[in-house]
Parts: C-alpha cells; structure tokens; sequence
C-alpha cells in the first residue's frame, strides 16, 4: 500500500488530463473507493428525504410552528447550495479525501447533536450545520471517483453512484417511516452516527489523495464572498417566494435581483483575479454548460413533481407514510438498476442519446401523471413511477459526467460542486414554482367546484388551503355543528377533485420542461477529459 500524493501533470485548459493509472494494494483502488465514498453519499441523500417523514412528530414534541418545520428542511437547503462551490473548491486546494473525511465526520456529529436537541432552534441550527458538511461531502465524492477511475470506467462508476444517490432518496420515506413508528423522531438523525463512522473508517483506510500538479493554491476569498451571497439570495428569494412573499412579492423580486446583480458582479470579478474561484474558462465548453443546465431543468421536474406525488398518496389515497414510501418502490427499483445500465449505455454510445432518452421518458411520465385520479390503482400508478425512474437514471449519471469529464482534472471538485449546486437550484425552484402553479390553480378552481358539488355558502378559507394538499380535515369536520356524513364526503370530493386539477397542472409544467431538457441535452458530448483518456488504465 502506498499513501503518497499523486501528482498529475496537466494543463489549465479544460478537457485535458490523463487517465489514472491502475491502483495496488487497498488505498486508492477505484472499486473500493466508490465503495467508500458510496457509504458517504448514501447517508447525506437518504437524510434528504427521511427527514420529510419525522417533521409531524417534530413539531409534535417540540411544539413548533408550521415556519419552523418548514425551517428544518429550509435551513439544510439553504447551507447546501450555498457552500457546494465552495467547498469543492477546498477539495481541489487541500485533498478531497480530507474534505470528504472531515464532510463525514461533521455530518455524523450535527445529526447526533440533532437528536440530543430539545429545543426547535436548535434542530434548525444543527441542520445548518448539516448542509456545510454535506456540501464539503458530496462533490468530494466526485472529485475522488474522477481521479481515480479510468475514463472508461467512469461511467460505471458515476452509474453506480447515481443509484445508491436514488435509491437512498426514494428509500428515505420507507426507513423514515419505520424509524418513526417504531422508534422516535430522534432514530432518523441518530442513525447517521454508526454510518459515519463505519464511512470515516472505510475512507481512512482506503481513500488516496489525488492532485493535480496545478491544483490551485490561493483562495479567492471576495469571489468566496460575492458567490455565497449570490447563491443565498437566489435561493431564499425561491424558499420564500413559495412559503409566504408569494411570486408577486416585493420582497421575492429584491432578493433576485440582488442575486443576479452579484452572480454579474461574480462573473466580472472572476475575470480579474489570478486565482478565481470558479475559471469562467469553464463555461466555453458547451457540454459541461449544457449538462450543468440540463440538471437544474431535470431536478426541477423531478423534485417538484415528486413533492406533489408524497401529498397524492397520503391525502387523496389515504396512505400512511411506510405504505407511501412502498408505492414508491417501482421508482426506487429502476432507479437502481437503470443506473448502472446507463452508464455502460453511455460509455458506448457517448452521453448524447442517453441523455435525450431519458428527458422523453421523464417527460412521457411527468404527462402520464396528469391522468392520475382518486380512483387510479396501484398498478397504473407503478407505471408512471417507473417510467420516471426509468428516465431520470441516465440524466443523473450522464449529466454527472458531462460536467465532471468536460472540467480540467484540478478543478474536479468545483466541477461536482456545480453539479450538485445545479440540482439544488433546479429542486428548490421546481418545488416553489409548481407549487405556485398549484396554489393559483386551486384558487381559481376550488369555489367553483365548491358551487359544482351544490354545497351552500361560502367555502371556508382553511378547506380551499387544505385543498392544496389534498388532505381532507374530516375530524374536524365532523365535529362542525350541521355537518352529516354526506356534507363531509362532498367536502372531500370537492378537495380531492380541486386538488387532483391543481396537479395535473403541475405535472403539466414539469412535462414541458422536461420536454426542453430534452433539447438541451441534444448538446452535451462525452468529456473530452474521457475521450483524451479512453483506453488508457485498467483496474
């Protein structure tokens, strides 16, 4: 076994470096290094999701508002995307075994100190914490699987990834539920401690640094400075404009335009300093531009349609949280085992195809979901799901690829934090605006339906918000003086029905926009860091 650093002599421009060469021994070997870093990556995305299913009994225990659960969620979303360049900027400086190291270690001890927490603040400050981490983790992990895999194996490589990511995100409901049920809110965050642990020792033993001979060695602190205010701006100008500024809002618009005064103030500053923190040099490839665009399009129509899926099973269907996650299963299975697929797919035919393919599918499925209904069964339901993650497999891995393989070698890290900055803009924008798609739709439909279903009056404010979820306050109803079984179930049906309209809506919009990502990935290309490679190293 040898821990030295590899050095890689390579030049600035994007799209050259050579292949690694193959690995002896333990440290450094490819398999073993996606395996480590897998571990990893697979704690951060299932807490993405498994920590949707604890908020009930969250707010429940603690007694927090509707803001502060939103908070939970927000707050963790915030820190992400704010810190992902960045951090992997830190990757490419320092090593990003160290960073993926101490990414772990952070993770695992913020989701402990979550656990132990008894008051709501401090749940959200700890999940603040839990973004820095996760945001040092996940490009790291990439930065690692792209210097030490051969070009072609990488796609494998990023396949598998991208399957333990998606099944990881599609399984957090099932393992939050089960979690939940039979043991607390605070299992959810405890179990991220042995799963560190066992990860910081795999990563410990098998993980080598990789650095390029070029590899920066200043920082840009006022670009650090320009982009984390750019990336929060946009991002709480997103959050908020869903929770409660509205789209119309003042506030909503001070909060974008400031974050596109400094992504420009950004753009000018990274032509003046000698060391910029992301080289705008980048962005003359066209794949890595197009595949960076193609993922905030795909995590846009994937994560604000998936949002709306959740609310379909539990209020129109009547699911709990565990049977929700299970009717899931057919988008987690292809997601599991298209991946890999698609990344031998890539590797032999280039992403392009791939790529195209998969956004028709997405968009197939995302229209397919339109036609959902109160009455839809499993069966039907399990056709869209898989088509879905029959689709969204090849985008996760090619687009990961076009990104990553069309970077220089030295700026991997920056490469994968772009990568994952891209999906968290792409989920936080497709969930704001097709949840505003759904509140306007609900509102212009939900009187008339109310009228439609010869219910008398004037419907009350909370019903026409619960439509928005689709959930169906019958306590509460039933304990309305006048209300009888029938009134109560055309009440029901009135929500649903409002409801089902506002997301076949939204599943509309998110069809369209796939149906552009599908254009957009008529672009990307294989990395010419792949192509420079191919052949070369075996494992």
């Amino acid at each position: 076994m040898t821990s030295q650093t590899t050095v890689e002599k390579a030049p600035r421009e994007p799209g050259n470096g050579p292949a690694p060469a193959a690995a002896k021994g333990l440290r450094g070997h490819p398999w073993l290094t996606l395996f480590a870093v897998a571990i990893g990556v697979m704690m951060v995305a299932l807490d993405g999701t498994i920590v949707a299913i604890a908020n009930p009994a969250i707010q429940k225990d603690l007694g927090a508002t509707l803001a502060d659960v939103q908070w939970i969620t927000n707050g963790y979303l915030l820190a992400l995307a704010v810190a992902l360049i960045t951090a992997g900027k830190l990757g490419d400086r320092f090593g990003h075994r160290q960073t993926f190291l101490i990414g772990i270690a952070g993770f695992a001890l913020s989701s402990a100190a979550i656990g132990l927490s008894s008051e709501i603040a401090l749940v959200i400050l700890f999940r603040v914490f839990q973004g820095l981490f996760g945001a040092l983790l996940m490009p790291a992990a990439l930065g690692l699987l792209r210097a030490t895999f051969p070009a072609e194996k990488l796609n494998m490589a990023i396949g598998i990834w991208g399957m333990v990511i998606g099944a990881s995100t599609a399984g957090g409901p099932i393992v939050g539920g089960l979690l939940v049920e039979h043991v607390s809110w605070q299992s959810v965050f405890f179990i991220n401690v042995p799963v560190g642990i066992v990860a910081l020792v795999f990563g410990l033993v098998i993980l080598k640094d990789h650095r390029a001979a070029n590899a920066p060695r200043s920082f840009d602190i006022f670009g650090i400075l320009l982009l984390s205010g750019a990336m929060f701006s946009l991002i709480w100008g997103i959050i908020k404009a869903g929770e409660s500024w509205g789209w119309g809002g003042v506030w909503t618009w001070v909060f974008l335009g400031l974050a596109l005064a400094l992504f420009v103030a950004f753009g000018v500053w990274q032509t003046q300093v000698r060391e910029p923190l992301v080289p705008l040099a980048m962005f003359r490839s066209v794949p890595l531009t197009a595949g960076t665009i193609l993922m905030v399009l795909m995590a846009f129509a994937f994560m604000g349609g998936l949002f709306f899926v959740t609310f379909f099973l539990q209020g129109v269907h009547g699911l709990s949280p565990v049977d929700s996650g299970l009717h899931l299963l057919p988008l987690t299975a292809m997601m599991i085992v298209s991946s890999p697929v698609a990344g031998l797919l890539i590797t032999k035919f280039g992403p392009r195809v791939p790529l195209v393919g998969g956004m028709v599918c997405t968009a197939v499925a995302m229209f397919g979901m339109t036609t959902l209904s109160e009455s839809t069964g499993t069966f039907a339901m399990s056709l869209w799901f898989a088509l879905l993650g029959c689709g969204l497999a090849p985008v996760m891995v090619g687009a990961t690829e076009v990104i990553v393989g069309n970077a220089p070698l030295e700026l991997s890290g920056v490469a994968g934090g772009l990568q994952q900055a891209a999906m968290q803009v792409g989920g936080a924008l497709g969930t704001a605006v097709l949840g505003a798609v759904m509140s306007s739709k609900v509102s212009s439909d939900f009187a008339g339906n109310w009228s439609d279903a010869g219910l008398p009056g004037t419907p009350d404010p909370a019903l026409e918000k619960a439509a928005e979820f689709g959930m169906v306050p019958v306590d509460a109803l039933s304990q309305a003086p006048g209300m009888t079984p029938e009134v109560v179930g055309a009440i029901g049906k009135v929500i649903h029905d409002t409801f089902m309209s506002g997301m076949g809506l939204a599943f509309t919009v998110a069809g369209i926009v796939a149906v552009i990502a599908a254009g957009v990935a008529t672009l990307t290309k294989r990395g010419e860091n792949a192509e420079a490679g191919a052949g070369v190293g075996h494992i």
